[in-house]
């Protein structure tokens, strides 16, 4: 850090991403990519978009907008574009957490929360998950913070039903309620559909998982017009040319193709299933999932180890360090040829490990 830092981050710690390393070719199960490339469709129109690279992209989005409400059956007024869904999440936090209203989530969950709540200097609570990694709905309606949920959960897949999300948005008439599904495509029901029976519900969700756009930097927020409004004022605060015009045209062309986007959420779903029961077969402890990674532990193979050992074998798998979490390992639902490579991979060590 330079002598010339606000004092202000002294302190800050950066949200970690996933390591993408170069130095060998590895099977990448470690950062919730798709393995899928993008639809023709989204690569067609984003090639078509490059010609006018000199110019800057539409600040409104409003093409890409449009095409989301069609997709979601709203008004273009109640959804705006964000550059992935974490500056959708930024813009949450910054429009509706101060030092007067904290920020509540779990204490297992995405780590970006702690990340912008301390950057903006904002305090929150982090609510301990229970023992089976679930969270408990009562936990968050006191009415008396902004509520932040990843729902399917980013780090265990855990999912709460829509009536429990209903539960939480009426317990806090006061409050926002953020609901980030990054996740959600993966077998679940959008919390979207509830943004007009709530008016307190905003949803951040991304291109980066379902429909392949993780290198595209695409999301989107959903939300009652005023709370749109609120996230609009920011974004034209901050970056009004926030998602490029490449991006955008391959947003629209891959909710264009929504064939192409649900064959490929159902071939992971699918191998996640069938991943399930391959690890538990194995002596693998693994939540319920759902979304497109499965949450593990083995008993006689700490989570430290097997990411070390597969990452000499060329598997990337991730490992937390936090206390509650540090037996379980993160693991990426690839295709079919890829989660049996895994579990060759798996089988090995285990036995070198006898």
């Amino acid at each position: 850090m330079s002598v010339y830092l606000s004092r202000q981050y002294a302190a800050l710690k950066p949200y970690v991403p996933g390591e993408q390393p170069r130095d060998r070719k590895y099977l990448k199960l470690n950062t919730n990519e798709s393995p899928f490339a993008p639809s023709p469709k989204a690569v067609q129109y984003a090639a078509e978009a490059a010609k006018g690279l000199n110019l800057y992209s539409d600040p409104t989005c409003l093409k890409m907008r449009e095409a989301l409400a069609d997709h979601f059956g709203l008004d273009v007024s109640e959804v705006t574009v964000t550059n992935g869904s974490d500056e959708g999440l930024y813009f949450a936090f910054s429009a509706y957490c101060d030092p007067q209203r904290p920020a509540v989530f779990p204490d297992i969950t995405y780590g970006f929360y702690p990340v912008f709540a301390e950057r903006m200097q904002i305090p929150y609570r982090e609510i301990p998950v229970k023992e089976d990694f679930s969270i408990d709905p009562e936990d968050y309606m006191s009415d008396s913070a902004t509520v932040v949920i990843a729902n399917p959960n980013a780090l265990t897949g855990l999912l709460l039903p829509l009536d429990a999300i209903a539960s939480i948005a009426e317990a806090n008439p006061h409050q926002v309620v953020v609901i980030d599904e990054a996740y959600v495509d993966f077998g679940n029901d959008s919390a979207v559909s509830l943004i007009r029976r709530y008016p307190n519900l905003l949803i951040t969700g991304t291109f980066s998982k379902s429909r392949s756009l993780a290198g595209g930097r695409l999301g989107f927020v959903a939300g009652d017009r005023e709370l749109i409004q609120d996230i609009e004022m920011l974004r034209y605060s901050s970056n009004p040319y926030n998602v490029n015009s490449m991006t955008l045209a391959a947003g629209i062309g891959a909710l264009e193709d929504e064939a192409y986007t649900k064959r490929n959420c159902e071939e992971i779903v699918k191998n996640r299933e069938d991943l399930k029961q391959e690890l538990k077969a194995l002596g693998f402890t693994v939540t319920d999932s759902k979304a497109n990674f499965v949450f593990a532990s083995h008993p006689a193979l700490p989570s430290g180890t097997l990411y070390e050992k597969l990452k000499e074998k060329g598997v990337l798998v991730r490992h937390f360090r936090l206390e509650k979490i540090k037996d379980y390992s993160r693991i990426t639902i690839g295709t079919k040829e890829q989660m049996k490579e895994l579990l060759t991979k798996i089988r090995e060590i285990l036995e070198e490990t006898k």
